[in-house]
């Protein structure tokens, strides 16, 4: 039980609240107790340590007991050194795994989502939940689209970000076109496209291998991410709706086309 506020174990918690110094070191944070128990039960990841209140390390359990990696600490000193209430009593630093290849992430998957300029993590995290839902094989991104690794991605995603694959697209959007060689439809989500979803679903089959391409709120898809599609498509809303939420628009097209398997 660690007791003090300056105990230097937990000097690299301080950090907890700060993207850049974590990416610089190759470090994530793993936050709550259920995304905590996926990192554990997944058993790919390499924890630099895990930082729990008394409450959350019986809540554990077995889970934790025999690691040498854990600090416990009072919910006082957690919220000291971390600068945060995190009342979720549970936190983990996790070394950043190398970077997944766009062949890698698209190598046995039917689906896949890309993201252009999706920026606000809650969306990232969002999507990564439903992707795995709805039985995408991975998550592809533009440079700008934000940090799957970012903490509160990761809480949002329900631990997806652990399971489901991604990989950044470099340079952005000619990347797209290494996609349709390998059997994928680029198929844009936009609120002009030139046909609907089901009229999209219409011209494909559960083994049709697709990518669903998405652009953040409000800009929607470049012109530039457009021209490398292979077709638009719209879902159709209530004409007083300006658009329906990047989240659940992804959602929507993963259900209405599923992939074999």
């Amino acid at each position: 039980m660690i007791e003090r506020e300056d105990d230097p174990r937990l000097a690299p918690y301080r950090h907890v609240g700060d993207p850049r110094w974590l990416e610089a070191r190759g470090l994530f944070v793993a936050e709550g107790r259920l995304v905590v128990e996926r990192l554990l039960s997944h058993g790919g990841y390499r924890i630099a340590s895990i930082l729990l209140t008394p409450t959350a390390f019986a809540a554990l359990g077995p889970a934790i007991s025999s690691r040498d990696d854990v600090l416990v600490a009072s919910q006082g000193i957690v919220n000291a050194v971390t600068g945060f209430n995190f009342h979720r009593g549970c936190l983990a630093l996790v070394h950043r795994p190398e970077p997944a290849t766009l062949n890698l992430v698209v190598a046995a998957a039917r689906t896949v989502v890309v993201l252009e300029g999706v920026g606000n993590p809650d969306n990232v995290g969002g999507i990564f939940r439903s992707a795995i839902a709805l039985g995408a094989g991975g998550v592809l991104l533009d440079p700008a689209s934000g940090d799957p690794w970012y903490r509160k991605a990761l809480r949002t995603s329900m631990g997806a970000v652990l399971r489901l694959p991604f990989a950044r697209m470099d340079p952005w959007p000619s990347e797209l076109g290494r996609l349709r060689p390998l059997g994928f439809h680029v198929v844009a989500l936009s609120p002009s496209g030139s046909m609907t979803i089901d009229e999209c679903a219409a011209r494909l089959d559960v083994t049709s291998r697709v990518a669903f391409m998405a652009g953040a709120e409000g800009p929607g898809l470049s012109d530039a991410a457009l021209a490398q599609s292979d077709m638009t498509v719209r879902i159709p809303v209530d004409p007083l709706t300006d658009s329906l939420n990047v989240v659940v628009a992804v959602a929507i097209a993963l259900a209405r086309i599923r992939p074999a398997g």
